[in-house]
């Protein structure tokens, strides 16, 4: 698992390599491709792709959409204590609806959730996620935008610095 987690590091920092030298080309290639070959091609979202993957919703993603997805960066999983990444693995049920708690129906731009500050955004998984701006950075919950506006054929990507764990019921 480390040997395969490592190769998985190795061909996302290429990718990002890959993306940073020609960002035209990157960002209009991506508009052609959908939300998870986007979030794979961009790098930096390996946990991310592979919890997708785990939970079975690759195929939601690949849909027609349009999604808003806040996609947690592998340095955002890295906070994460152990226990807790490893109890979301074991539990598909919650690793699902933490993942679908980080998609939004429709197209949301940076510049769309700058519009909506002090509201709240429903997520797929059906809980409400407020939005706050503080000049130039855009909170969505607990996590701050990183990566803004990674366009996808069907929908749109935004990094984020931390998971978001659904509230307590």
């Amino acid at each position: 698992m480390r040997i395969a987690l490592r190769h998985l590091v190795l061909i996302a920092a290429s990718l990002a390599a890959m993306t940073m030298a020609s960002p035209s080309a990157a960002r209009a290639q991506s508009q052609d491709r959908d939300l998870i070959e986007t979030i794979r091609s961009t790098g930096g979202f390996t946990t991310f792709t592979h919890a997708l993957a785990e939970a079975g919703l690759t195929g939601i993603l690949t849909g027609p959409g349009p999604f808003t997805v806040l996609a947690p960066t592998d340095a955002a999983f890295a906070k994460l204590p152990k226990a807790t990444l490893d109890a979301l693995f074991k539990d598909k049920a919650a690793l699902r609806s933490m993942l679908l708690f980080h998609v939004i129906a429709g197209k949301l731009t940076a510049a769309d959730f700058a519009k909506l500050t002090g509201s709240t955004r429903k997520t797929v998984e059906g809980t409400n996620t407020k939005v706050m701006v503080m000049g130039s950075t855009v909170m969505i919950g607990t996590a701050t935008i990183v990566q803004s506006d990674i366009m996808a054929s069907n929908g749109i990507v935004h990094g984020i610095d931390a998971v978001l764990l659904l509230p307590a019921r």
